[in-house]
């Protein structure tokens, strides 16, 4: 495992993988705002032709280059809202 690393380094691409350690998906879109380093979330794609899903900050565990931990269940994050587009007035940093 590498060292952990802030959620401002993240990329869209990153595999995410639940806590068993299985893939979920890969980061599509964060939302946050990272002029005051406010995490919300992730946006994670499941696969091709798949709808990306809300991962809400809550559930984001270690984060290491190229990969983020969550901290629910594959089940768990298939109960997960589809994501949406954020308010306007919130910041993200998109594939």
């Amino acid at each position: 495992m590498s060292d952990p690393v802030s959620w401002l380094v993240i990329e869209p691409g990153w595999e995410v993988v639940d806590s068993g350690g299985d893939s979920l998906g890969k980061v599509h879109e964060l939302v946050g705002d990272t002029g005051t380093d406010i995490f919300n979330g992730l946006a994670v794609s499941p696969g091709v032709l798949k709808t990306a899903r809300y991962v809400p900050a809550e559930v984001v565990g270690t984060i290491e280059e190229g990969r983020v931990h969550l901290t629910i269940s594959g089940p768990e994050f298939e109960r997960l809202d589809d994501h949406e587009e954020p308010p306007p007035s919130e910041q993200f940093r998109s594939a």
